[in-house]
């Protein structure tokens, strides 16, 4: 290759490279909760699976944990999701649930409850 085409390689190349190296670590920060639309027969559906099956750790929504509060399926399920998201997420893990979740820019944490971010 002549050193004129060379310099034209070059960038083309990095223009190629750059991104796949870049990896995920610019992107913001996501969490997975309820869909406030789906029915609580499907939620309890999901989260007895997310909590079961699914491998999430549902320890904080059990009673006199931070997160217990609000006792409501909703809050429960919202954290049980996001909980195993964040855990299987770069294994390839969705925030879908049967339709029951969806993700959000939005920090869902409050008080001493804080919904897990994995990067």
């Amino acid at each position: 290759m002549s050193p004129p085409s060379l310099r034209m390689f070059i960038p083309l190349l990095l223009l190629i490279v750059v991104p796949l190296i870049s990896g995920d670590e610019d992107l913001p920060p996501e969490w997975c909760v309820v869909d406030v639309q789906t029915p609580d027969a499907v939620l309890q559906g999901t989260l007895n699976w997310a909590c079961g099956d699914g491998g999430a750790n549902c320890s904080m929504i059990q009673q006199n944990q931070p997160c217990y509060e609000p006792n409501t399926l909703q809050n429960h399920a919202s954290y049980a999701f996001n909980n195993y998201f964040q855990k299987f997420k770069h294994q390839g893990a969705s925030c879908y649930f049967n339709g029951a979740a969806l993700v959000t820019a939005l920090d869902p944490s409050y008080g001493d409850c804080l919904f897990e971010y994995q990067p």
